[in-house]
């Protein structure tokens, strides 16, 4: 009787096991799929993304895919990425139902503020002016939330910064 309870027991967990990793697979797959843009052409593509959206594609819980990506990573390309990176709210965009993803716009603006030049420091209303020529509708203090975010100091101290280097060397 003892032995079938230790067998019982591990069926019940090798069942487990493979239920835990095909989830895993689904919703890796599902992430895949969803973010297909990312994997092809960068993170300018990275698309908004909910738990809802994924737990309905394939069909489970959405605490049950909150609980699946958390704490794992998925290794691309691209590099080694936490499952919750896919999953971002969405920024409107023209001519995109779905928006833009908040991980792209502050790609985009980290890119901007890396490409100013020293006597043409990028200040939070300009940042805002060019993205909204791209179409993405942002608020000035989202921009300046995301530009905190990343630790790039204010287009003052940029500007102090860059002028206090000394001109390269060619």
């Amino acid at each position: 009787a003892w032995l079938g309870e230790c067998l019982t027991a591990a069926n019940w967990l090798v069942k487990s096991l493979d239920q835990r990793a095909r989830t895993i697979l689904k919703v890796a797959d599902a992430i895949v799929t969803y973010q297909a843009g990312f994997f092809e052409s960068g993170i300018d593509r990275l698309r908004p993304l909910t738990l809802k959206t994924i737990a309905e594609t394939i069909e489970m819980h959405e605490s049950t895919v909150s609980r699946v990506t958390a704490n794992k990573y998925l290794a691309c390309p691209r590099g080694v990425f936490e499952f919750k990176y896919f999953f971002s709210v969405g920024i409107p965009a023209a001519g995109n139902d779905d928006g833009v993803s908040a991980e792209a716009v502050r790609h985009r603006i980290r890119a901007m503020i890396d490409g100013e030049a020293a006597d043409a420091v990028l200040s939070d209303d300009q940042i805002v002016a060019a993205l909204k020529a791209d179409g993405i509708d942002i608020a000035r203090r989202t921009v300046a939330k995301y530009r905190e975010q990343m630790n790039i100091p204010s287009s003052v101290r940029r500007r102090r910064e860059k002028a206090a280097r000394p001109p390269a060397v060619e």
